[in-house]
């Protein structure tokens, strides 16, 4: 390890395993704020989403079946979008090494599942996990310690999937005019409906089993924090829920089925046509709902299942919309807006090439 790295005092690999990653995060404490005060805090600009966290909650035993019910069901999905993805990266990457840098938290799985396909291709891997916050940027400190260890020009940005493509947009903006960088960032991500990444296993909007939990399939860990005093981004350890923890369980059921594997098709970049198309297809979504809703801030709507799913448990949600109320992939968003009384509208082709969108209610 680097001296750049080694310097900065990090959460090390939270509960992965030591080889698969290093987060390049500090550890913090703070304390917790109520959903709907972070949310009036947030929508009044009183404060920003990473100056504060709310209690993360060990999953119910209705949320932990349907987990179980989804990795059953699209495991094998995943395991193949991983194989292609890394089949893709090593055809892509040329030098000795690749460098995964994967976004905090829906970035880890993958990035963790990619680092271990590469080195069964014989490629020289290094897997690392940083944060990046909306507004505000990339972490700096994190990201040139890696460029001093390992260089800029095979660093693969990694995150689960796209919604409108905020994340995707942070990155362009946070390297700006960085030579070092290509001026499409090379973000990697198994679901990419919006059309924002630089590679994608597929545009579906698709339920990935490790977008169900949060802290408890991803390391223990929060999302990033803001750092008060600069330095590292940082992160609550979420030691509370340590039996709750399915983090290396997962990447070895996954591991399984991707060994298992016969041929499988390497994942390429868009190309700019299919950008264009799924880059229209989804700015038509998300514009047409903010104006049904009367909405000026897009962070209020929130497409896609992941990110629809994630709204509801950790923001304040007004109203939900999905494609189809029978499609086996939006099970746990409906079980999640029975019991929190939230209204859903099933809407058919409306939503594009969403499953599911998630508007997120007014408290200014």
């Amino acid at each position: 390890m680097s001296k750049a790295i080694s310097s900065l005092v990090t959460v090390g690999s939270a509960s992965y395993a030591s080889d698969d990653v290093h987060f390049l995060l500090q550890a913090v404490q703070m304390d917790v704020t109520d959903v709907e005060e972070k949310e009036r805090l947030i929508q009044t600009k009183q404060k920003h989403y990473s100056e504060m966290i709310s209690l993360e909650s060990a999953p119910s035993d209705i949320h932990k079946a349907l987990y179980e019910r989804v990795l059953a069901q699209n495991g094998a999905r995943m395991a193949a979008d991983v194989q292609a993805l890394a089949l893709g990266l090593n055809e892509a990457c040329n030098g000795p090494s690749i460098v995964l840098v994967s976004f905090v938290r829906a970035g880890l799985p993958l990035g963790v599942l990619l680092r271990r396909a590469l080195i069964e291709m014989g490629r020289e891997t290094y897997h690392y996990g940083i944060s990046i916050v909306r507004d505000r940027g990339i972490d700096t400190v994190a990201l040139e310690a890696i460029i001093e260890a390992h260089g800029a020009e095979n660093i693969i940005f990694v995150d689960g999937w796209t919604g409108k493509g905020a994340i995707c947009g942070e990155i362009q903006r946070s390297l700006g005019d960085d030579a070092r960088f290509p001026k499409l960032p090379r973000l990697v991500v198994l679901a990419d409906p919006c059309g924002r990444a630089w590679m994608a296993a597929s545009a579906e909007d698709w339920v990935i089993p490790s977008g169900i939990l949060g802290a408890t399939v991803s390391g223990l860990v929060s999302r990033s924090i803001w750092p008060e005093n600069g330095g590292l981004h940082g992160c609550v350890v979420y030691d509370h829920l340590r039996e709750h923890d399915v983090t290396q369980a997962f990447i070895e059921h996954i591991e399984v089925q991707r060994k298992a594997l016969g041929d499988v098709a390497k994942a390429t970049p868009w190309s700019e046509e299919q950008r264009r198309e799924l880059q229209g297809a989804a700015t038509h979504v998300v514009e047409s709902l903010a104006a049904r809703f009367q909405i000026t801030n897009l962070n209020r709507v929130k497409p896609g299942i992941a990110e629809a799913t994630r709204a509801v448990l950790r923001r304040v949600p007004h109203h939900v919309l999905i494609r189809n109320r029978n499609d086996s992939d939006v099970q746990l968003l409906m079980h999640l807006t029975e019991a929190a009384g939230v209204p859903v509208e099933e809407v058919g082709a409306q939503l594009g090439p969403y499953r599911a969108v998630t508007i997120i209610r007014s408290l200014g």
